[in-house]
């Protein structure tokens, strides 16, 4: 082919289904099956005493009603810690419906099954419970203070417990000519995806005449990991792995919540269908999902810090209170990555980290687009400007102070990451980073502009944040490519597709590999019937696994293709290439074969059925080109499969610049600029993953302005819709500015990182310097609505709140300012 796919713009292949209202999403799957709905508790913390269903069997359409004492087996046990880690020093998690107590609001406690949702709510609404309330642990600080404990038998509230370093950081601190100690805080958050959880299940019971339980259990969940949860429900249900098929639907967003597994809804439905003989679905409705899903981002966070004159840091002390919610089914991901990516793009003289993970009243805190990056770079990047105000230098100066060169790559941060391997950085050009985001957004010219809008009476800062992001972590992942008689090639991998582009970039991948046109390239995602051994879409991992593996199975069958038609050709196979979909001579394209016609070849059949297999048959010498034998130990039909298993994990990275506007009387914050450099080694599609951040800078800002966690001292969840819980609308979303690096990884084939999360790591970071910058005063608390604005600045005229010093100007200038007309849509 002239056109090479990989790095090519490529418009994706999934839209034009979506858009047109063509999506199959699980609500849409199941028209006849039974509802699913659940009572929850309305109590955050609370003894069930008594579960009446009396009145619930009156209800017209109710099959049955299910609690904790219909359940045996393994369904009896508490559902799995998924990741367990030796720093977690009591790991509890819930039960698939409640035993005896419950710990959050949102918490299952009976299952009602009926033949439509509107009498299974019915019925649900109906079923009285009798609870002994006690009170609720709210917050990191309820929780540390450890007056009453979540859950019995545990003498406080930490889950788990975790240091790392490396030096003496706190000797380092003490020694250093400077010093400074910072209180920063990050309030709770969640991804709310536009659809929902959702289970569907049917179960197929045994024909056989042997009278054993052989039957088979189709699942189709709205899942980040199909593998996962077949993995799960079969062991959940004592049935054999190979009983289960988990296929995973068009996923409308997941952002972390959906790689949870098995939530307690995914282990119910199918169970129910087992034990019913029926199909059976759940969707969760919106406040379902804001009370019983996950959330994420609340810590607390004392930095402590020691420098030289220069602003190099000597030493680096952080303690993390993280608030982990009622239960830990995901272990502790999000503190271990926030602990680590703190260091960011940073050689800090020495490190000490420590995190206690707590337990409080309230939904689990699991994964969300992000996972733990962004409390690590809020924590970082206001500790650098903490520094360069201190000692009276620009920011970016400090940060240049800091960085790590590309000559001492690979980089050991002497940490353990959150794949169980060292964190050490594999590329990465950070002094090139700072030089392009300066210039992206005219830093430089700044201050000329900021004089200009201060005589038109309005108020504008600066801030600039730095991130790097661990990508691709394994432990492996799979790919299948298959070669059909048509030419057609279809290709399958585990992971889970909730709107990344996967099957345009995998499409991509193979066909610069195959060198077929990408029209004839079919990707399959999240179907265990297709590709049984995987492990799940998180972490910014798919371009860098499924991509690899993807590539590596191509060459599988390139191996084999080049083997049969160079027998059927009478040619060497050093002398073949592949060309728009055949294999020729190289220089003589007339002495060829087409791709369809090899995958003809490798499969030497007995009957004819239609055309295609007429040709592989003992008699037709398939248009002329005699049919080679199978080769020893070699299956048939022309398909590769490879897994890929990383090392370890690769490191994006990249910088974010934004320019505010703050009010002066509303205390309302525009963004006025958002400029985004990031590197994500070689850029497969690069309209992708511009959209991908693009995508991440909006939830960013939404968690940096709007987006809350609103708990009451109760436990009950004040904004629990979508008409309290602030998201920005497009007009709230900056206009994006996005200039690539690419410096190429050396873990694996394909030379990628991963940039699903990048767009969101470091906003909250941005925004709190920008709006520090235009106040002059301190911001060491994100999100800020304009009301906690407007609060600063009365208690920083009060003298509660620290002054921001007069900030230098850069040492160049530049030609171009910050254009005044550049404001939100």
């Amino acid at each position: 082919m002239s056109t090479r796919m990989f790095g090519a713009p490529v418009q994706r292949s999934e839209d034009a289904r979506l858009v047109a209202g063509r999506g199959a999403f699980l609500d849409d799957l199941g028209a006849g099956a039974c509802a699913a709905a659940f009572v929850r508790s309305p109590h955050a913390r609370a003894r069930i005493r008594d579960i009446d269903a009396t009145d619930a069997v009156d209800v017209a359409g109710i099959i049955a009603v299910f609690t904790y004492e219909d359940l045996s087996g393994a369904m009896a046990e508490p559902l799995p810690l998924l990741i367990p880690h030796p720093c977690i020093v009591d790991g509890r998690t819930p039960y698939a419906l409640a035993r005896e107590h419950v710990h959050y609001v949102g918490e299952p406690v009976a299952m009602v099954v009926a033949a439509d949702r509107y009498a299974a709510e019915d019925a649900a609404a109906r079923i009285r419970v009798d609870y002994e309330v006690g009170e609720a642990v709210v917050g990191v600080d309820a929780a540390v203070s450890a007056e009453r404990t979540v859950h019995a038998g545990m003498a406080d509230n930490v889950a788990a417990h975790l240091v790392q370093e490396v030096g003496d950081a706190r000797a380092a601190v003490a020694a250093a000519p400077n010093s400074l100690e910072l209180e920063l805080d990050i309030e709770r958050s969640a991804a709310t995806p536009l659809e929902g959880r959702g289970v569907y299940a049917r179960w197929e019971p045994a024909t056989s005449a042997t009278g054993t339980d052989d039957g088979r259990l189709r699942v189709y969940s709205s899942t980040q990991t199909a593998t996962g949860v077949r993995a799960a429900v079969a062991a959940k249900l004592e049935l054999a792995l190979g009983q289960v098929d988990v296929v995973v639907p068009d996923v409308g967003g997941g952002f972390g919540v959906k790689i949870v597994h098995p939530w307690p809804e995914e282990v119910m439905v199918p169970w129910a269908a087992r034990r019913l003989g029926r199909e059976v679905k759940w969707v969760e409705d919106r406040r379902e999902h804001f009370v019983a899903a996950a959330h994420e981002r609340a810590q607390r966070q004392r930095v402590r810090v020691g420098f030289d004159d220069s602003g190099r840091i000597l030493g680096l002390d952080v303690d993390i209170l993280h608030d982990n919610g009622a239960y830990l089914p995901y272990g502790v991901i999000v503190p271990i990555v926030t602990s680590t990516q703190l260091l960011g793009p940073y050689k800090p003289g020495a490190y000490r980290v420590e995190f206690r993970s707590l337990y409080t009243t309230t939904a689990v805190v699991t994964p969300y687009r992000g996972a733990g990056r962004p409390q690590g770079v809020f924590a970082m990047e206001r500790t650098m400007d903490a520094v360069a105000d201190h000692l009276g230098l620009d920011r970016l100066q400090v940060r240049a102070a800091n960085v790590i060169r590309p000559e001492e790559m690979p980089y050991d941060q002497g940490l353990m990451f959150q794949d169980g391997r060292p964190l050490i950085y594999d590329s990465g050009d950070y002094p090139r980073m700072l030089e392009m985001i300066a210039e992206l957004v005219d830093w430089p010219g700044f201050a000329e502009y900021r004089e200009r809008a201060r005589r038109e009476g309005r108020r504008v800062g600066i801030g600039v944040a730095c991130y790097v992001e661990g990508t691709g972590p394994g432990p492996y992942e799979g790919g299948h490519v298959q070669v059909e008689t048509s030419g057609k090639v279809r290709v399958a991998t585990g992971l889970t597709s909730q709107g990344q582009g996967h099957g345009t970039v995998l499409a991509q991948i193979v066909a610069d590999e195959l060198d077929v046109p990408i029209a004839d390239v079919e990707v399959t995602t999240g179907d265990t019937r297709r590709m049984a051994y995987s492990v799940g879409t998180f972490a910014s991992r798919g371009a860098v696994t499924s991509g690899s593996a993807v590539a590596l199975a191509a060459r599988r069958l390139k191996e084999k293709a080049l083997r049969i038609a160079a027998e059927a050709l009478e040619a060497d196979a050093g002398d073949l290439e592949f060309a728009d979909g055949r294999i020729q001579v190289k220089g003589s394209p007339a002495h060829g074969i087409e791709l369809g016609t090899v995958a003809v070849l490798s499969n030497p059949l007995r009957y004819a059925f239609d055309a295609a297999s007429a040709a592989a048959t003992q008699f037709s010498g398939a248009a002329d080109h005699e049919s080679p034998p199978v080769a020893e130990g070699e299956a048939p039909g022309l398909e590769g499969t490879d897994y890929h298993s990383p090392l370890r994990c690769t490191f994006a990275n990249g910088a974010h610049a934004a320019v505010v506007e703050t009010d002066p009387d509303t205390a309302e914050i525009r963004i006025l600029r958002y400029c985004v450099v990031h590197d994500c080694g070689n850029l497969i599609n690069p309209r992708i993953v511009e959209g991908q951040v693009h995508g991440g800078v909006a939830q960013g800002v939404a968690g940096a302005l709007y987006e809350r966690m609103a708990y009451d001292s109760d436990g009950q969840l004040l904004n629990a819709s979508l008409m309290d819980f602030l998201m920005p609308y497009a007009s709230e979303v900056p206009t994006v500015e996005i200039a690539h690096m690419q410096t190429p990884s050396p873990l694996n084939p394909l030379g990628v990182k991963g940039a699903g999360e990048a767009g969101v790591i470091p906003g909250s970071a941005v925004l709190a310097a920008a709006v520090e910058d235009a106040e002059g005063f301190r911001v060491d608390r994100m999100p800020i609505s304009p009301s906690e604005l407007f609060e600063l600045r009365n208690r920083h005229a009060a003298g509660e709140v620290a002054s921001v010093p007069p900030r230098p100007s850069p040492a160049t200038a530049s030609d171009t300012s910050v254009p005044s007309a550049r404001e939100p849509r």
